[in-house]
């Protein structure tokens, strides 16, 4: 690396966001929920060609602001309706966060340090998998980074330009439009919690505050303000109830308790994780530049496990921007034992091992199951699950390589970090999760997909382009929406049926063309014996059903 120029490190970190990120975009169906979610608004938008407001079902969605569907609707458009489509704009956004990544990194320190950062983004386990994903949080959590940085680049900059303040309000603007309110709270409450315990003697400042508001406002209602002049606040409103309620009530039954985030972030940015402790206090010749970094990024991380350990709702990606600041610290402590400014500690080689033998009987365990499920299958007591699992699936041996990789490659990087082998021992220990992820995708991901999922969506698949209603009764889901490809004439919103009421009228309605229903398993007996259900078959832990089109009452005309 020493002897590449800049722009040959920085095509080389593009190169490998290429290969890492888009190959086998498009070899999973998107899952239940968010990645369809998302993919259906990009959809219907495409199909209504409404591109200001976000719809499911073609009846108005107010849970989200539409910016990155934007980008989708974008993506389709070029590569088609898809999963490769939806996908896509979430691996562009993970090769420009590593370009940002090693452009800060080495404003801050040199390009290793920069490098590192990469190494611990790109080589820890959902950091890597978000950007594989169709999901909103990537560009979300990057636009709030970049707020943070701009932030803190305000109170380390001698001149402290309000050019910092400008962009950081504007990239605040930007997540608001991605995702919400919180765009503007996660970055807010950094700051606020920084002046408290920092700056707080100075004063508060006023102007800064007001120009940061403005210029995210401005952003904001770049979308916000023409959505209510044009169709009213009634949108908006919905919008802001909405937000209410996820902070405060358990939303979608995802509830948890209070350390969630905390395990979900140690477990999930593994490896980087076991290497944030060595990174918490000051070391000697840290600049002032670099302690504030350091403590804006460790506040950061601080803010939204608490945040998100206090609101009601508990789900996987609401703890993902600590990514960022969790990375940066893991980059500081390997920069800083590469170089000798610290040393090795048993425990993390104790944390290591354990959390990798975790991993390690994950990615082996898996298709062990697959190979053994029919054994297992009995000793399930969910019906659900063992419905899912009885599908017919092709599981090899040769499916637990990856496993085999992982464990050959982690304990690599294990001996040579007790060797001192620093730099080598890192690249391989970052690197086994990066490889191991990469092979798990395509090999075992579409079999393991095929199980929780598959005999619903070659359903749907089967029923595009065909003239019937589609439903799921008993659960929730976006999947028949984008898999049959609904038109818009198919949706209650176009027949003008209340959503409360869609589920009955295809039941026991005047339908004019023949109505398909999913159900789980578990669920079916509710169904079982309707009079007016014909039931088509059970697969993978879903039962099918059809309603033919009622035949034409002539008792009037007998009369």
């Amino acid at each position: 690396m020493k002897n590449l120029t800049e722009k040959q490190v920085y095509l080389l970190i593009s190169a490998l966001g290429v290969i890492l990120f888009i190959p086998f975009l498009g070899q999973v169906h998107l899952f239940d929920w968010d990645e369809i979610n998302f993919a259906e608004c990009a959809r219907e938008m495409i199909a209504t060609g409404d591109y200001l407001r976000m719809r499911i079902d073609f009846a108005p969605f107010w849970e989200k602001p539409p910016l990155f569907v934007w980008l989708q609707v974008i993506s389709m458009h070029i590569f088609g309706v898809g999963e490769f489509a939806a996908r896509l704009p979430n691996a562009l956004t993970g090769i420009a966060t590593l370009l940002i990544l090693y452009t800060i990194g080495k404003k801050l320190y040199n390009r290793e340090f920069g490098l590192f950062w990469v190494l611990a983004y790109a080589g820890s386990f959902l950091p890597f998998f978000y950007f594989k994903s169709g999901i909103i949080d990537p560009l979300f959590n990057l636009m709030m980074f970049l707020s943070v940085v701009f932030i803190i680049y305000y109170y380390s900059d001698e001149n402290r330009g309000m050019k910092y303040i400008i962009w950081g309000g504007l990239f605040a603007g930007l997540a608001i439009l991605t995702k919400g309110p919180v765009g503007l709270l996660l970055p807010g409450m950094t700051w606020a919690v920084y002046w408290l315990l920092f700056q707080r003697k100075k004063g508060i400042p006023w102007k800064e505050v007001i120009v940061f508001l403005l210029m995210s406002s401005v952003v904001s209602l770049m979308w916000f303000g023409v959505e209510i002049i044009k169709n009213g606040p009634w949108f908006v409103e919905e919008f802001i109830r909405y937000q209410i309620r996820l902070l405060t009530t358990g939303d979608a039954g995802h509830s948890g308790p209070f350390h969630y985030h905390f395990v979900v972030v140690l477990l999930g940015c593994f490896p980087a994780s076991i290497f944030i402790f060595r990174s918490f206090k000051g070391y000697e010749g840290e600049t002032e530049k670099k302690k504030t970094f350091r403590y804006l990024m460790t506040i950061l991380m601080l803010v939204v496990l608490i945040i998100f350990s206090i609101v009601k709702t508990k789900i996987l990606h609401y703890s993902s921007l600590t990514y960022f600041p969790v990375t940066f610290l893991a980059a500081l402590a390997l920069y800083r034992i590469k170089n000798g400014e610290t040393g090795w500690k048993w425990w993390q080689t104790a944390l290591l091992s354990v959390i990798g033998f975790i991993y390690f009987l994950i990615f082996a365990g898996v298709p062990l199951i697959g190979l053994y499920k029919d054994s297992i299958i009995g000793s399930i007591k969910d019906k659900f699950a063992a419905g899912n699992l009885s599908l017919d699936v092709s599981w090899s041996w040769w499916d637990t390589s990856v496993g085999v990789i992982f464990l050959v490659l982690f304990v690599t990087g294990m001996i040579l970090i007790l060797r001192k082998q620093y730099l080598r021992g890192f690249t391989a220990l970052f690197g086994v999760i990066t490889i191991s992820l990469w092979l798990f995708l395509p090999i075992v991901l579409p079999k393991l997909e095929t199980h929780i999922q598959g005999a619903p969506v070659k359903f749907y698949e089967g029923l595009q382009g065909k003239d019937v209603y589609v439903n799921v009764m008993g659960f929730k889901s976006y999947s028949h929406y984008f898999y049959t490809r609904k038109p818009f004439e198919l949706s209650a919103y176009a027949l003008d049926i209340p959503n409360s009421e869609w589920q009955e009228w295809l039941l026991t309605g005047p339908i004019d063309k023949p109505a398909y229903m999913v159900t789980k398993n578990k669920e079916a007996y509710q169904w079982i014996d309707h009079p007016n259900l014909i039931l088509l078959g059970e697969e993978g832990g879903y039962v099918f059903f059809k309603r033919e089109v009622p035949a034409a009452d002539t008792t009037k005309i007998i009369e």
